[in-house]
């Protein structure tokens, strides 16, 4: 019998298609190299995962955990400075991964455990990604107003009525 066979019959109830993404994308985001937040992001099409991406350094390279925070050392903000990073952020990764592969994402959606920055709005924006998931929140004015005037719907995953 099934995992979820289980649950049915345990009369646990069946999670959401958002609800099942965004678990998904918590436990990409467990994959993270970074010492300052764990994000991950899950590409997805018509309820079928195309791609997924955490934040961390460029493959290959030495990882923050083992290297240190370049971003730590210089006491820089939150949101503020993103050039001043060795990492990827989840989104770019998973938009890379779906390039890296071929995998076609216009007109997909992504779930992301923050909201994005300005620099991964651009990217989702020229990538035609039609809706964005997030969990948290992130400070970053220039990425909202970018995302509203690309006319991409950003939904907050706990503002979602079940």
């Amino acid at each position: 019998m099934g995992h979820l066979e289980h649950n049915v019959k345990a009369g646990l109830p069946r999670p959401t298609w958002h609800e099942y993404f965004m678990k998904i994308t918590n436990e990409v985001a467990s994959r993270s190299t970074c010492r300052r937040r764990q994000c991950g992001a899950v590409i997805v099409m018509n309820e079928r995962i195309l791609s997924t991406g955490y934040n961390g350094i460029p493959t290959g390279l030495v990882h923050c955990l083992e290297r240190g925070c370049l971003r730590e050392d210089q006491d820089i903000e939150s949101g503020q400075r993103h050039e001043l990073c060795r990492g990827l952020h989840a989104e770019q990764n998973a938009l890379l991964q779906a390039a890296l592969y071929g995998v076609k994402i216009k007109d997909a959606i992504i779930y992301s455990t923050h909201q994005p920055c300005s620099l991964c709005s651009k990217m989702i924006i020229n990538c035609g990604i039609k809706k964005i998931y997030y969990q948290e929140g992130y400070p970053d004015l220039l990425a909202e107003e970018l995302i509203v005037e690309a006319k991409i719907e950003a939904i907050r995953v706990s503002d979602i009525k079940s």
